[in-house]
């Protein structure tokens, strides 16, 4: 596929699924990092930890 190709509709929803699935997993790594009580650049890396724990397999399965 080159850039001036057109995305196909089923692969546009799985990159929305894949990138909904990061932002949630990042909200949640820095808020229970935060309330655990680390400074601001540990709960930054414990979001970076969760997003990079997320199972793709599934949610391609999903």
């Amino acid at each position: 596929m080159n850039k001036n190709e057109p995305i196909p509709a089923a692969d546009k929803r799985l990159a929305r699924k894949v990138r909904q699935a990061c932002i949630e997993a990042a909200r949640e790594g820095f808020k229970e990092a935060s309330m655990s009580g680390l400074c601001a650049e540990g709960a930054m890396e414990a979001a970076i930890s969760a997003i990079q724990k997320l199972d793709i397999e599934q949610l391609i399965q999903q």
